[in-house]
């Protein structure tokens, strides 16, 4: 008798853990209110999704700048507070493990955080002054949080490696413009012409464009499988005989010369 093999569950914060996750970026917010909790996990999960992950005295004031400094000065604080950013990168790690993404590639995994908006959310923004019509109309469920996995690939190019032939390109390409299309505000041109170009049976609803987004960010972790930037070859020089003229033209044989140092 044989058994299917069944994919395993993705890993998930518990909800101790995305409280603390919730409390440290309502500080940081408070020194920079760009940082919101659906910011930093998109550019969380760029860090994850990219062919090696960096560490977090580089990540750290890459996604923070001066204020995670500033918000947790205390040592004993700061630790704890990095440990619960490191917790929730943590797991994206493991919903974007490529060895498990290949064995159920129909799998979706990665579970984004995301606050989610609807029109009467957008109406009372606008009735609230808190934003014009324009700009509340732009308030979608994702979009921060795509802007967050953009600004997290940009902040590590060396990283994020450009595609070495135009083939990969091109689909590099497609695999960020569903990531970079929940940042786009609904019914602008740039967002007809993307739905033109990728749903010509119409336009898809906030969910449809959510899960390409999520899609997309597991294709990328598959794409680094087959491009991940390869490490320079170190090239090492033949070294001389010992009874060999030294090379540095001394006249003398080469395990009397800088052959001895050696």
């Amino acid at each position: 008798m044989t058994f299917a093999k069944l994919a395993a569950r993705p890993r998930q914060n518990t909800e101790a853990e995305l409280k603390a996750f919730d409390t440290v970026c309502e500080r940081l917010a408070g020194f920079n209110t760009e940082l919101s909790f659906e910011w930093i996990d998109g550019f969380l999960a760029a860090l994850a999704a990219g062919p090696r992950l960096p560490p977090a005295e580089e990540w750290l004031p890459a996604l923070c700048g001066d204020a995670f400094e500033r918000a947790f000065a205390d040592p004993e604080d700061h630790a704890q507070a990095l440990a619960t950013l490191e917790a929730r990168l943590s797991v994206l790690v493991q919903q974007l493990d490529a060895e498990t993404l290949m064995d159920d590639p129909e799998a979706q995994r990665l579970d984004p955080l995301m606050s989610e908006w609807t029109d009467e959310d957008r109406a009372k923004l606008a009735q609230e002054d808190t934003l014009d019509a324009e700009e509340a109309h732009a308030v979608q469920t994702g979009a921060l949080w795509a802007v967050g996995f953009l600004d997290g690939v940009e902040a590590f190019p060396a990283v994020w490696d450009e595609p070495p032939d135009e083939e990969s390109a091109l689909a590099f390409g497609q695999l960020m413009d569903q990531v970079a299309a929940l940042a786009i505000p609904p019914g602008s041109e740039e967002y007809i012409e993307h739905v033109a170009q990728y749903y010509p049976q119409g336009e898809p609803t906030r969910d449809e464009l959510i899960a390409e987004a999520c899609w997309a960010v597991q294709d990328l972790r598959l794409y680094w499988v087959d491009h991940a930037p390869k490490p320079a070859t170190r090239r090492v020089e033949p070294q001389p005989g010992r009874n060999d003229p030294c090379p540095c033209g001394s006249g003398k044989k080469y395990k009397k010369c800088h052959g001895a140092a050696a």
